[in-house]
């Protein structure tokens, strides 16, 4: 918003244009629990590189409706670890998936802001945020099999 040149008039409802996508995208994975819609989410999150080719305000927004749309339905971190784990060290697994989620949450505003500090304009902190998206789909797409829990073997 801010590299856009919105106000800050402006900038409470539009801002929360894109977070109400997010939710609505959040509520249809939830029906959704398969790898595809995990994918499709985070490529349609990469939209909003598109941000940085434009200079007007709707079509920002759009961009950023239509990311934030497919963050909500690619993002079920929680869903899969839940439905994944073991039973016997769920807990174990969701504290590590904590302490890697709250690393990037750690990261990703440092490397934003060396970017953004380096360059002057939000565009390269965009694509950041795309690349990773696209890793994301890829890991899934690749990396990842079949979304079922993992079963521990007895010990003997």
């Amino acid at each position: 918003m801010q590299a856009s040149g919105i106000s800050i008039l402006k900038a409470g409802m539009i801002a929360s244009i894109p977070a109400i996508c997010g939710f609505l995208g959040g509520v249809i994975s939830d029906y959704l629990m398969r790898k595809t819609p995990i994918v499709l989410g985070m490529l349609l999150s990469i939209s909003m590189v598109m941000c940085n080719y434009t200079e007007t305000e709707r079509v920002v927004v759009l961009f950023m409706v239509l990311a934030f749309f497919g963050k909500g339905i690619g993002v079920l971190g929680w869903a899969v670890m839940a439905d994944t784990a073991p039973k016997e060290i769920s807990g174990l697994i969701g504290g590590l998936f904590n302490m890697f989620g709250n690393f990037s949450g750690i990261v990703t505003p440092i490397a934003i802001g060396h970017i953004i500090a380096t360059s002057g304009s939000f565009e390269g902190a965009l694509i950041y945020v795309g690349i990773h998206a696209f890793v994301a789909a890829f890991s899934f797409l690749v990396i990842t099999g079949d979304i079922k829990r993992v079963e521990l073997k007895p010990r003997t």
